[in-house]
């Protein structure tokens, strides 16, 4: 096989092939390992030369097929707690078929009306979701971290256009440097999205009165009355704990000292669903600027984020103005998202958040988040009750705090111990909850955003985690 013309008439022979394995499949995630080391070994049917003359389209996608469903991750299924992802829900991991059966260009009207439309759609959809005001400006984007680069390049282009500089065309350089503030939960994304920008990830300062990362807020208002335009970042949903800073005072601030307010949202947008955590979510719709992740608590697939700006025009601002004649011009209804990102080829990312809120609705998703704060209660329940468990933050969103802690061990052998549960856990494969680090401690901090989690599958976790102990003591 050679030229891919040879297969014109036989194009859907591949998709068929996956067609016919995504059943069997999704319905085995509810048995199947979440992870199974011993088939690592098959990814050395990954590698070897580049071949000279191809095996052909079908051949090629089932030997894919196989390979990724014995020793991929199974992050779709309810057993992943890791590092905070969803999955995909079939609405969405429908609509994501039909972006790549469509393949549209999505960064210019004249490319695709439709995957234009569709965007434009979709952020006013995400907009009513979280209550965002519908004048904000919006983009999707390939994650949080681009989603930040984007609002974060807005304020970038409002702090340097109050020293009298367009940053877009004249640079950083004769400028000083850009204050940056926020408490001890800032995520990693932050500063990278800092480091991106050339404002340097380790200029951001934090404001904390403890080693939990709460915000200390009259050291934070002393920063901002003594150093002119700042940009304050406020965190709704921390990774660890699901902590947030107190948005609405952050406002306040901002307010009142002129500053520019960023909000990381990246999976705590979705607690403005719930009335038992939509205060936390409360000042949100003050910010200048709100990011907040698609592949998260809204379970569409990698690559998914959202970013919303209060003043539209920042966004041009920072990403516009090209000057290429072949571009054409925008206007209302013909938006060309690759101005307003900093993305310029695009895939239809919409596709798949237009299909699962079109499926499931504002009802279908408070009803799911309601069931993982019910899930995440109930796990942090069954920690406070187990003798060797012991509970490091109260259970506030998704996200449940713990470490392993049984009687008789001395404090300064807890993080090894705790470390090596978590890789046990991680070797087992049964359930997926990796350790991190907080308040200096090696804990367990299992996240509840899959869609098909329930309260079985928190009790499942504790019960291998004792399962697993006894080996590792």
């Amino acid at each position: 096989m050679s030229d891919p013309i040879h297969e014109h008439d036989t194009a859907a022979e591949g998709l068929e092939l996956v067609a016919k394995a995504a059943a069997p499949y999704l319905q085995g995630l509810k048995t199947r390992l979440v992870h199974d080391q011993a088939r690592d070994d098959v990814l050395a049917d990954l590698e070897g030369p580049l071949p000279e003359r191809g095996e052909g389209g079908p051949a090629a996608v089932a030997e894919l097929l196989r390979i990724g469903t014995e020793a991929g991750t199974h992050v779709s299924g309810p057993r992943f707690f890791h590092l905070v992802t969803g999955g995909s829900t079939p609405a969405a991991m429908a609509g994501d078929w039909i972006t790549s059966l469509l393949d549209q260009a999505a960064g210019l009207w004249i490319a695709s009306p439709f995957a234009t439309r569709a965007e434009t759609v979709v952020l006013g959809w995400l907009k009513e979701l979280f209550g965002i005001p519908s004048s904000y400006g919006g983009v999707l984007t390939p994650s949080a971290t681009f989603a930040h680069v984007t609002g974060l390049s807005a304020a970038r282009y409002w702090w340097a256009e109050k020293h009298g500089v367009d940053v877009s065309s004249q640079g950083l350089a004769g400028l000083p440097q850009m204050p940056v503030y926020s408490s001890g939960l800032v995520h990693v994304s932050t500063r990278k999205a800092l480091q991106i920008l050339g404002c340097g990830r380790d200029t951001l300062r934090t404001f904390a009165r403890d080693d939990s990362g709460a915000i200390d807020l009259p050291a934070l208002e002393e920063a901002l009355a003594h150093n002119g335009p700042a940009i304050i970042v406020g965190n709704l949903g921390e990774v660890n704990t699901g902590g947030s800073d107190p948005l609405d005072d952050l406002a306040d601030l901002a307010e009142r000292h002129g500053a520019w307010l960023h909000i990381d949202g990246a999976f705590g947008m979705f607690a403005a669903l719930s009335p038992r955590t939509a205060h936390l979510a409360r000042g949100a719709a003050r910010a200048d600027s709100i990011t907040a992740d698609g592949h998260k608590w809204l379970n569409v697939p990698y690559e998914s984020g959202f970013s919303f700006v209060r003043d539209p025009a920042y966004l041009s601002k920072a990403f516009g103005a090209w000057g290429a004649a072949y571009l054409p011009e925008a206007d209302e209804e013909r938006i060309n998202y690759n101005m307003l990102g900093p993305e310029s080829s695009r895939r239809a990312r919409a596709l798949p958040i237009w299909a699962t809120l079109r499926a499931y609705g504002r009802e279908g998703y408070r009803a799911m988040v309601e069931r993982h704060l019910d899930a995440a209660a109930h796990l942090g329940k069954l920690v406070e009750d187990a003798p060797d468990l012991e509970l490091l933050a109260p259970v506030q969103m998704s996200i449940v705090c713990f470490r392993y802690r049984p009687p008789g061990v001395p404090e300064k052998e807890l993080d090894a111990l705790n470390a090596r549960l978590g890789a046990a856990l991680l070797a087992d494969g049964r359930v997926y909850a990796g350790t991190s680090t907080y308040r200096g401690m090696t804990v367990f901090r299992p996240a509840m955003v899959n869609w098909r989690i329930t309260a079985a599958e928190a009790e499942q976790l504790i019960t291998v985690l004792h399962d697993l102990a006894p080996r590792i003591t």
